[in-house]
């Protein structure tokens, strides 16, 4: 079994990378964003706080954040591991986290701040499937309407400049500690995440001593 978590500052490319991983591993992929994104899609109440506080560009509270990450490793569906990535932000995430599973490996995905500002401000998402589109190397077929259900694309809510900002600075004021903390486990491998998509892949896999990727 492998349990992998994948961190790196919002542009890194973690949840493709995370994705790519899990395909011929096995492993089933847990992406904090994307459970509170379903909630935010489907107008529940945790959706609604969530918005809100995506909206003004701050990070979701440590208790919300710990209390989704356990019902959803709860479920017990990863028999052959797992790869975790918006989670852990901070010391107290990190320590609950490490309290409750043996990680085998931490991929610190490394990116310049300028690079995430270019990536994340060309960011858009299907409102209604879902579906995320990157206008630097993944643009949809018809300019502002998503391939899959022909809805207009929209800017997420926390992808404005003023709010990528605000995580920038809380993401080296917080989240880097994390990695530290890691580090005296010796479970941390840096991956430079500015070459291409199958590139990064293939330095993952390198470190971290797996097949390599076949696409």
């Amino acid at each position: 079994m492998r349990k992998y978590v994948i961190m790196g500052v919002q542009g890194s490319g973690k949840g493709t990378q995370a994705k790519m991983l899990r395909g011929d591993l096995d492993l089933v992929h847990i992406s904090v964003g994307d459970i509170f994104r379903w909630h935010v899609r489907q107008h529940t109440k945790m959706g609604a706080q969530v918005k809100r506080i995506m909206a003004a560009g701050e990070l979701v509270s440590d208790e919300l954040v710990e209390e989704v990450v356990r019902r959803r490793m709860g479920i017990h569906d990863w028999n052959y591991g797992f790869i975790i990535d918006g989670f852990p932000r901070n010391g107290r995430q990190a320590e609950f986290f490490m309290e409750s599973y043996d990680i085998d490996a931490v991929i610190h995905l490394e990116l310049p701040d300028d690079e995430v500002r270019r990536r994340v401000l060309s960011r858009r998402l299907c409102p209604s499937c879902g579906m995320d589109y990157n206008l630097i190397a993944d643009r949809p077929e018809v300019e502002g309407r998503c391939d899959i259900c022909g809805n207009e694309l929209i800017t997420r809510a926390d992808d404005t400049p003023e709010a990528l900002e605000s995580r920038l600075t809380d993401y080296h004021e917080k989240t880097r500690p994390v990695l530290e903390l890691f580090r005296r486990k010796e479970v941390v491998h840096d991956v430079d995440g500015r070459p291409p998509v199958e590139d990064v892949q293939q330095a993952i896999r390198k470190t971290l001593g797996l097949p390599a990727y076949r696409g």
